[in-house]
C-alpha cells in the first residue's frame, strides 16, 4: 500500500520505494504556483535523506498534460496591481505597492531552486513527459535523469510569445541542443513532438502513452535502469532535426535582424523557413533579442550561473509593459494581438537589452534566503 499525503494542488505519495509527485491541478493543466513550487522542494529534500525512497517520479493529473508552465495568470495580477501604483502606495489590501513585485521574484526564486535541485538530485528523478509540457512543465522535468515522452507530447519554451525570455533553466538546456536547434526552438517557442523533443536533448526515450500506469506500477519496486527500457521504442523521425541545415545556417546570424534576412532567403525553398520568419515577427522585439543574447551565453554558463542570469532578466520583465501584454493578450483577453513596444526590432538597441542583463542591487537570486 502507498503512503499518500495530499497538499492541495500537488500530491505526494510513497508506493513501495518510488516517491511520486503528482501535479494536481487538471483544471489549469497543472499551472505551478509557488506553493506548488515550495510543497516540491521540500519533499524532495526529505526524499533525498529518506533511505525508503531510491527514485522520484513526476507526473500530471488529468489528460492534458504534465504542466503547461507557471501560473503566469497570478503574475498579471501583480504586475497589474504595480502598473496601478507604480511601486509606490498602498495596494487595497494595505500592502506596500511593492510587495506584488516581491511576491511574483519570490515565486520565480523557489521555482528556480527547485529547477537546481531537480537537476543535482542525488536519486533518479524520472518524468512523465506527456501531453502539453511547457515552460515550467520543462524545469520540472527536462532537468531529472530520465526524461519520458508520449506520442502525446507536445513540449516547448513559448515565453517569446507572450514577451517574457526562456527561464527554468531553459537558456541553459536550449543552448546544448545540437547545432542552432535549441535557438530556434527558444525564440519561435514552437511545441515539439516526442521526437523533436529528444532531438533537441529535452528527453531521453518515448513510451507509449498507454502503459504509463504499468510503467509507474513496475517503478515502485525495480530500478528505473532495470525497468524503463522495456517500455520504450524508437522515436520517428526528427523534423527539426531533419532541418538542422538551413536552421544552422540561419540561426548563425550574429543578429536577430539578420537572422529573419536569412530566413526570408530561405523561404523560397524551405517552407518551414518562411513559417519561421513569420512567427518570428509576431513575439516581442525586445524579447526575442533578450531570449538570443540569453540562449547564446548560456552555453558557457554553469546551469547556476545561467539561472542567475534568467532570474536577472526577469527580475526586469516583470514591471516590462510587454511581459503584461503578452499574456493580456494569449491567456487573459485571448485576442492573439499583443501591442509591443518598442514595435520593431530595429527600435530595440543594444543599450535596452542591456539593461535586462543588469543586476538590480539586492534583487539577485543569492539575495532569496528560501534558497
Amino acid at each position: 500500500m502507498g503512503r499518500e499525503t495530499y497538499t492541495g494542488d500537488v500530491a505526494f505519495e510513497l508506493r513501495g520505494h518510488l516517491g511520486i509527485i503528482t501535479l494536481n491541478r487538471p483544471h489549469a493543466v497543472n499551472a505551478l504556483t509557488q506553493l506548488m513550487c515550495e510543497c516540491i522542494l521540500v519533499q524532495l529534500q526529505d526524499w533525498a535523506e529518506d533511505d525508503r525512497v531510491s527514485q522520484v517520479l513526476v507526473r500530471g493529473a488529468g489528460d492534458r498534460g504534465l504542466c503547461a508552465g507557471g501560473d503566469v495568470s497570478s503574475l498579471y495580477q501583480d504586475m497589474a496591481a504595480l502598473q496601478e501604483h507604480d511601486g509606490g502606495g498602498i495596494l487595497p489590501d494595505g500592502v506596500p505597492g511593492y510587495a506584488a513585485e516581491f511576491t511574483s521574484e519570490w515565486f520565480l526564486a523557489n521555482e528556480y531552486a527547485l529547477n537546481r535541485t531537480i537537476a543535482q538530485y542525488p536519486k533518479p528523478y524520472i518524468a512523465l513527459m506527456d501531453g502539453l509540457v511547457l515552460g515550467g512543465g520543462i524545469g520540472v522535468s527536462a532537468h531529472g535523469s530520465h526524461r519520458i515522452v508520449t506520442e502525446r507530447t507536445r513540449a516547448g519554451m513559448p515565453e517569446t510569445t507572450i514577451g517574457f525570455s526562456p527561464d527554468v533553466g531553459g537558456t541553459w538546456l536550449l543552448s546544448r541542443s545540437p547545432g542552432r536547434m535549441g535557438l530556434h526552438a527558444g525564440l519561435t517557442g514552437a511545441h515539439l513532438d516526442a521526437a523533436d523533443t529528444i532531438a533537441l536533448g529535452l528527453a531521453d526515450v518515448e513510451v507509449p502513452a498507454e502503459v504509463l500506469g504499468e510503467l509507474t506500477q513496475a517503478l515502485s519496486t525495480h530500478p528505473v535502469a532495470e525497468v524503463l527500457p522495456r517500455f520504450t521504442r524508437t522515436p520517428g523521425a526528427s523534423t527539426l532535426a531533419e532541418s538542422q541545415t538551413w536552421i544552422d545556417q540561419a540561426y548563425t546570424a550574429p543578429t536577430v535582424e539578420e537572422l529573419l534576412q536569412r530566413l526570408d532567403e530561405l523561404a523560397s525553398t524551405e517552407e518551414a523557413a518562411a513559417t519561421a520568419a513569420e512567427s518570428l515577427r509576431g513575439k516581442s522585439p525586445v524579447s526575442l533579442k533578450v531570449a538570443h543574447r540569453a540562449i547564446l551565453a548560456a552555453g558557457e554558463l554553469t546551469l547556476p550561473a545561467a539561472l542567475e542570469t534568467e532570474f536577472t532578466i526577469a527580475v526586469h520583465m516583470l514591471r516590462s509593459a510587454d511581459f503584461r501584454e503578452g499574456i493580456r493578450a494569449q491567456i487573459i483577453d485571448k485576442d492573439r494581438a499583443p501591442r509591443w513596444n518598442p514595435g520593431t526590432l530595429e527600435a530595440v538597441d543594444a543599450e535596452l537589452v542591456q539593461t535586462y542583463f543588469t543586476p538590480v542591487p539586492g534583487r539577485g537570486l543569492a539575495d532569496r534566503q528560501s534558497l
